[in-house]
């Protein structure tokens, strides 16, 4: 791997969000319904910072809080948020990149340390490139990129929330549901571009296709950790972390 390479388009894809976004102007930034009050969207919006698992699976829409559209720079906030200040996204990339390793590929990378070094390096650069041309697409579309915990209860009930929620989101009405296009269009067009750095002869549209299955699978299972981890947590403290979503 290009380790310079995937250095450079990593670093690339972070100084043009925030632009790309402020493009779109403020058709992304719709206001709340006129049935909240400033100060009310304003709480909402403070409480962001405030969520008891933002570290883990950064930031989401807890069960009992409103659905609110995003301003441009709330969308950067939780785009920068999502892809470097989240525990969750680097544990998947390393649980990717353990799956990796165990398989051999690239077999031109050995195994070891260092291989899995690479493979994490892989794993993470692709998953910069993918949120910052989801978040990118969701400012264009007005989608809502952030998880919703389910106004459900139930074991089943909330992890059919947690599937179908890989497939869908909400435009900005945050009601009217739309189809994840940019989820998988930038997953898809982040391994489409790793093979700018992966060794070997690599198809472009196989990789691309592969790495949107990938979504469709993995992006799942995110969801329904997302979903049951204040449950977890709470169970793993002894019942000590907080219960509320």
């Amino acid at each position: 791997m290009n380790a310079r390479v995937l250095a450079f388009v990593s670093f690339a894809c972070c100084l043009l969000f925030t632009p790309c976004v402020s493009c779109f102007g403020q058709e992304s930034a719709q206001p709340a319904p006129a049935s909240s009050t400033p100060q009310e969207i304003k709480a909402t919006l403070q409480k962001v910072s405030d969520l008891p698992i933002q570290w883990l699976i950064g930031p989401y829409i807890p069960s009992s809080g409103p659905l609110q559209p995003l301003t441009n720079e709330e969308r950067s906030k939780v785009y920068f948020h999502s892809t470097f200040l989240t525990a969750g996204a680097y544990v998947e990339r390393m649980f990717s990149a353990g799956i990796d390793q165990a398989r051999g590929e690239p077999s031109q990378w050995g195994g070891g340390m260092s291989a899995y070094g690479l493979r994490f390096g892989n794993r993470y650069g692709q998953f910069v490139i993918a949120n910052t041309i989801q978040s990118a697409g969701n400012a264009a579309l007005g989608y809502e990129p952030r998880y919703d915990l389910c106004r459900c209860t139930g074991f089943w009930p909330r992890t059919r929330h947690a599937v179908a929620r890989n497939f869908y989101t909400y435009n900005r009405t945050e009601r009217e549901r739309r189809p994840a296009i940019p989820e998988y269009a930038g997953s898809f067009a982040a391994g489409m571009i790793s093979t700018v750095w992966l060794p070997g002869k690599n198809n472009p549209w196989a990789s691309g296709g592969y790495s949107a299955l990938e979504q469709a699978g993995l992006g799942s299972g995110y969801n329904w950790v997302s979903e049951f981890a204040i449950d977890i947590l709470h169970k793993l403290t002894g019942n000590r972390y907080p219960k509320h979503r």
